[in-house]
């Protein structure tokens, strides 16, 4: 199965129209979903309780017509609770061992407070996440395509919660930071939620068709054009979170180079790896077909860059200290890069 840009357009805007009507007031929220989902990543969405995660999730699944399974992390969740277990199973008088699949064998998985789940039992997915496979006694199971991870978490400050590592952390495409409602949005939430009959969500890919439809549209996304100058801006972003390290102090590196690592190095223990890097490009090419285009330009990168890299990045005891966040960091890091284009 093949489509077109403009196949690809059309249903992407149909699909943000339809989450709009029952999601209020989300609209980059729901537009970095289908991005990050369309360029074969997954989300990890970050909000105080009460902001629809949980409705968003069970929509987008819907909308695109993915079977959906949820797992409410909790202190006590296990490995096992998600990936499955081996039972001991008698079959015609002779005991053996068979895998009963948990929950993570769907198309779009839910882990709703992840970080309220142990390091051991958020590491559990790692695998999956990644590879796409179960490994369980030495036998690999493939999870089904598309196989999507939505995350939600609570802020790290909230009480009983578990800091995502960072290795963890790397394997999200985009984080996404879900604000409150303006007053408007909040009354429309009010008149579409406390009446009888609350708005219908419609199905924009059907279930039987969606399969083929989505795998044809995340090969399109990757033949999106890239041409150097926009690769190197990208490698020029992702490097400007870097510390100073002997390569910046090289005595060939440039005054510009050495002076953007002194000040990655003040805010930043870590920068962004090189899947940040890949997280850009393929979100940036994502939005280049969502603009009607097949090729992808700096504009396309910088309305990325912060939900791809702001997770990716270390924070210093100073920044810390001074309360200062992730984006803000990353934005200011990267500005000198964003006026040299």
């Amino acid at each position: 199965m093949s489509i077109d840009p403009q196949d690809f357009q059309r249903t992407l805007e149909a699909l943000q129209a339809a989450l709009g009507r029952v999601i209020v007031g989300q609209r980059e929220v729901i537009q970095r979903l289908l991005i990050a989902f369309f360029a074969g990543g997954h989300v990890l969405l970050e909000g105080v309780p009460g902001l629809g995660k949980t409705l968003l999730a069970k929509s987008f699944a819907q909308t695109l017509g993915l079977s959906f399974k949820r797992i409410q992390c909790t202190p006590d969740l296990m490995p096992a609770d998600i990936l499955g277990t081996q039972l001991v199973v008698d079959r015609n008088g002779h005991k053996a061992f068979e895998f009963t699949k948990g929950p993570v064998f769907t198309q779009l998985l839910l882990a709703d407070e992840i970080n309220r789940a142990t390091p051991k039992t958020q590491s559990a997915l790692l695998e999956a996440m990644e590879e796409h496979q179960v490994t369980m006694a030495g036998t690999t199971f493939s999870l089904e395509e598309p196989f999507f991870v939505m995350a939600t978490q609570n802020p790290i400050e909230m009480e009983g919660t578990f800091p995502l590592p960072e290795a963890q952390l790397d394997r999200f495409l985009f984080k996404i930071f879900v604000t409150y409602p303006s007053p408007e949005e909040l009354g429309q939430v009010l008149r579409q939620t406390t009446v009888a009959h609350a708005a219908a969500l419609e199905p924009v890919l059907l279930p039987e068709g969606a399969r083929d439809w989505i795998l044809a549209a995340r090969r399109l996304v990757r033949e999106v054009l890239v041409a150097r100058p926009v690769e190197d801006y990208v490698v020029r972003m992702v490097t400007a979170t870097r510390p100073a390290d002997s390569s910046t102090r090289d005595e060939d590196s440039s005054a510009a180079s050495r002076a953007g690592g002194a000040a990655a190095g003040k805010w930043l223990r870590y920068g962004a790896s090189p899947r940040g890097a890949q997280a850009i490009l393929l979100g940036a090419k994502v939005v280049a077909l969502l603009r009607g285009r097949v090729n992808v330009s700096f504009e396309d990168i910088e309305d990325v860059l912060l939900p791809a890299l702001s997770h990716r990045v270390v924070l210093s005891f100073e920044a810390e200290a001074e309360r200062r966040t992730a984006s803000e960091i990353v934005a200011e890091l990267t500005e000198p890069v964003r006026r040299s284009r």
